[in-house]
């Protein structure tokens, strides 16, 4: 009987773990395929790409990368998502269409700067929408992404 109770503390320990792995300072850490900041929504990881600062323009573009938790490419045909930007006092919503295997894009009027909150909003297939929480320009590591 105690080998069993010494399993499931060993087994509820590493569950542990693998939930704080994922926490934003952990996936800001990581390496990011495509130059974006990664966040955890629900059981995939969302990596949001956005214009440099000072980019000015009516169409900046608006990229997000769906993966799951191992990095593995999660398909977007049939996914639809919207990304609202919030920053210097303005917020704007950019729809979001499947443009590639695992890919969603879009563009809108935005003003890519240091203080850039986003919020991503994507539903898979019909899927209920899983949300994440950005700040693209944010210091990270010694860092901007």
């Amino acid at each position: 009987m105690k080998t069993i109770s010494t399993l499931f503390a060993v087994l509820m320990l590493s569950l542990g773990g693998a939930a704080v792995a994922h926490d934003d300072a952990m996936l800001d850490a990581m390496k990011t395929a495509n130059g974006g900041q990664l966040r955890a929504a629900g059981i995939h990881h969302y990596e949001l790409v956005v214009a440099k600062p000072g980019t000015k323009g009516d169409a900046l573009p608006v990229v997000v990368y769906v993966t799951d938790h191992a990095g593995t490419k999660v398909p977007t045909q049939g996914a639809t998502g919207t990304v609202t930007l919030l920053a210097g006092g303005q917020k704007s919503t950019v729809q979001l269409q499947p443009a590639g295997e695992n890919v969603l894009k879009g563009s809108g009027v935005y003003m890519p700067q240091a203080g850039l909150k986003a919020i991503v909003s994507v539903s898979l297939n019909g899927q209920p929408a899983a949300q994440a929480r950005f700040e693209p320009f944010a210091a990270v590591g010694g860092h901007n992404h």
